[in-house]
């Protein structure tokens, strides 16, 4: 576990929402936990749901139709292979929409990236031209493909 916890504020759905990561994380070969729910009074429906996904935690907060989630806030998932990127790319997705270089929406509008664990260290490659052609290829993909990445940043000038 991380020393943070990130609050998510949904209308009504957190634990709706906190049981679908958790049962989609575990189907994705990732550690996933609902830790507790929190109701103001007995009768009361539920205000906070806790839970973690790959080891960071989450408070999902109940708050009310005030706030809505927005892109300039997402969830990166790294993903060992293209297995797990189809995984999380086809369950998150469900209910919500698909973007560009793999970002989607999920059904309760939070944003995700799904994203192969090997991108950052390509984005990193020291050969400007290497780096410049993954960005390329990536620019081009709505769900990422891992093999095109990689074919594209060994591409021969």
């Amino acid at each position: 576990m991380t020393g943070m916890t990130l609050c998510l504020w949904f209308d009504g759905q957190a634990e709706a929402a906190a049981n679908l990561y958790t049962a989609i994380f575990r189907e994705g070969g990732k550690p996933a936990e609902l830790a507790g729910r929190m109701r103001p009074a007995p009768e009361a429906p539920v205000l906070t749901v806790e839970f973690s996904l790959d080891g960071q935690r989450f408070l999902g907060l109940n708050g009310g139709p005030h706030y809505r989630p927005t892109p300039a806030t997402s969830l990166i998932v790294d993903c060992a292979d293209q297995a797990q990127i189809d995984h999380f790319w086809t369950r998150l997705s469900e209910g919500g929409a698909t973007n560009q270089c793999g970002w989607l929406t999920d059904r309760y509008g939070f944003s995700w990236q799904i994203v192969p664990a090997e991108l950052a260290s390509m984005m990193r490659d020291a050969d400007a031209a290497r780096r410049g052609r993954v960005m390329q290829a990536m620019m081009g993909m709505t769900k990422l493909d891992l093999a095109a990445l990689r074919a594209a940043r060994d591409a021969a000038q």
